[in-house]
C-alpha cells in the first residue's frame, strides 16, 4: 500500500470517527433519528434497546453483500472498512463522549454539521459508510427508480417511523432539519452545492481520458469543438456530469492520465437522462 492510498484510508477513518461522533453527541442522544441506517439504529435503540453500532452493523453487512452480488466490487474495500469501523466506533466512543445540549434543535443542527463534515471527508477520499446510500444503488437496479427519488423515500419512510415511534411529530421535523443541514454540509466538503457537477476537461490525452470515464466510472462523456484563442488552434472539451460522490474519483482518473489537464468543475442542479432524473 503506497503513502497515497494509506493517506485515503487515514482521512476515511478520521471521516468515519466524526460521524460516529456526531451521532453519538447530538443525534442519538436526544432521539434525532435523522434517516438512513443510523436513523433506523436510533429508533431500534430506543424501542428495543439494542446498541446503535450493533443494528447499525446488522443492516450494513447483508447490504454491503448485496451490493456486491447486484452491483459488484466497484464501491470495494473502501466501503467494507467505512461501513465496518462506523458501527463499531458508534458504541466504542459513545461512553467516553460528552452529550454537549440537550436542546433538540441545538442538536439537529450541531449533530448535521458534524456528521456532514464527516461523510463529506470519506466521499471526498472515494469511501461510503454504507447504509442508505448502497441501498438506494440497490433499489435503482432492482426498479426504475433513480438513486435520488430512492434515498429520498428511505429517508422520508424512516422520520416518519421515527415520529410515531417517539410519539413527536417536532422530534421528526427535528430530524428533517438534520438531513438537510448533512446534505449541505456534503456538498461544502465536496466543494460543490448541487447534487452533481459537471467537468469541463481539456487535455491533450482526451481519448485516453474519455475511455477512462466511460469505461471506469460508467459516465457518459460528450466532445465538444473549442478553440485556442491565444494559439488560434482547435481542440477537443471533453463534458461529463457526475454525482458529488464521484468528484474526487474523477479528479484522480484525470490526473492519473494526464496531471497537466485543465478542468473546470460547475454546479449543476438538475440533470435529467440517464443515471440520473429519467423525465421531468
Amino acid at each position: 500500500m503506497n503513502w497515497k492510498t494509506l493517506r485515503e484510508y487515514l482521512l476515511i477513518l478520521i471521516g468515519v470517527l466524526l460521524t460516529a461522533a456526531g451521532l453519538d453527541m447530538f443525534l442519538v442522544p436526544n432521539r434525532i433519528a435523522a434517516g438512513g441506517v443510523s436513523g433506523i439504529a436510533t429508533i431500534v435503540y430506543y424501542t428495543a434497546h439494542v446498541p446503535v453500532g450493533i443494528t447499525m452493523l446488522a443492516i450494513n453487512i447483508p447490504l454491503f453483500f448485496m451490493g456486491i452480488r447486484r452491483l459488484g466490487m466497484s464501491f470495494g474495500v473502501r466501503s467494507l472498512f467505512g461501513t465496518i469501523i462506523i458501527s463499531l466506533g458508534v458504541d466504542l466512543m459513545a461512553p467516553f463522549l460528552p452529550v454537549p445540549t440537550r436542546d433538540p434543535l441545538l442538536a439537529s443542527i450541531y449533530g448535521g454539521i458534524v456528521v456532514g463534515i464527516g461523510i463529506g471527508t470519506v466521499f471526498r477520499n472515494r469511501g461510503t459508510t454504507g447504509g442508505t446510500d448502497l441501498a438506494a444503488a440497490i433499489v435503482n437496479n432492482y426498479a426504475r427508480v433513480s438513486v435520488g427519488v430512492a434515498l429520498f423515500i428511505i429517508d422520508a419512510s424512516v422520520i416518519v417511523a421515527a415520529g410515531i415511534a417517539f410519539g413527536s411529530a417536532e422530534l421528526a421535523l427535528y430530524a428533517l432539519l438534520t438531513i438537510f443541514l448533512t446534505a449541505r454540509v456534503i456538498d461544502i466538503v465536496q466543494e460543490g452545492f448541487g447534487y452533481a457537477k459537471a467537468a469541463l476537461i481539456i487535455s491533450q490525452k482526451n481519448r485516453e481520458v474519455a475511455d477512462a470515464i466511460l469505461s471506469r466510472m460508467d459516465r457518459g462523456v460528450t466532445s465538444l469543438q473549442g478553440k485556442g484563442m491565444y494559439t488560434g488552434q482547435g481542440r477537443d472539451v471533453l463534458l461529463s456530469v457526475v454525482t458529488r460522490a464521484e468528484i474526487s474519483t474523477l479528479k484522480e482518473l484525470v490526473h492519473t492520465i494526464d496531471p497537466d489537464a485543465f478542468v473546470i468543475l460547475t454546479d449543476v442542479h438538475e440533470v435529467l437522462g440517464e443515471g440520473f432524473k429519467k423525465r421531468l
